[in-house]
């Protein structure tokens, strides 16, 4: 019976330790206000570790565990598709489901005991989230607010020349108001064009009634 016990503990400290490598990730992806946040993460990787666990002590010795396990893989990856946008052409969420799906993997490594690999691994994707999305050489991202006229949308006009000017867009919201059109752009300025340029631009332009940073 202790032994019993002994071994329910230790796999309800598996389950326990892929959320809080969960948790780690989410964390990351709320504070960039990413679709999927703290809880998705931090369920994704506790529910992948507890299926792991059934899969591996659940059944007898006939029992193919791969089989749960792969169904795991299959049901995470539908999951992150529900994430992935596509917007005026513009593809959103890809990391953010791409980091669902690996959570998943890290909680079916600590679900089967591999502990040290799947602690690294979250540590590992939360360095490269940080590190590649700031990539140390770029300034800091800006939401940069801009209100077209009524009339034909001259939205694509306003993108080509932050795209034309090397601006790094990271992602576009667009809402109508009053036929009026706000554009949010999630941008980087580099070195050589920052807001006061885009500034003048602005001002030249007679289809943007305001803007913003």
């Amino acid at each position: 019976m202790q032994d019993y016990l002994l071994m329910q503990a230790e796999w309800l400290l598996r389950i326990i330790i892929a959320g809080i490598c969960g948790v780690l990730i989410g964390y990351e992806r709320r504070n960039r206000g990413k679709e999927a946040g703290i809880r998705t993460h931090a369920i994704v990787a506790l529910a992948s570790a507890l299926i792991m666990v059934i899969s591996l002590y659940g059944g007898n010795a006939n029992y193919d565990s791969s089989r749960i396990a792969a169904q795991i893989v299959s049901g995470v990856g539908f999951l992150g598709a529900g994430m992935i946008f596509v917007h005026k052409r513009m593809i959103t969420g890809l990391t953010t489901a791409a980091g669902v799906w690996a959570t998943a993997g890290i909680g079916m490594a600590i679900g089967a005991g591999m502990y040290i690999l799947g602690i690294s691994a979250a540590f590992i994707i939360v360095l490269f989230q940080v590190i590649l999305h700031k990539n140390f050489i770029r300034n800091k991202y800006d939401r940069l607010t801009v209100i077209l006229k009524p009339g034909k949308d001259h939205f694509a006009e306003v993108k080509r020349v932050l795209e034309e000017n090397e601006v790094i867009i990271e992602d576009i919201e667009i809402e109508k108001q009053n036929q009026k059109t706000e554009v949010v752009f999630t941008v980087c300025f580099p070195r050589h064009y920052g807001f006061g340029d885009f500034a003048e631009y602005c001002c030249t332009n007679e289809n943007i009634e305001s803007f913003r940073l």
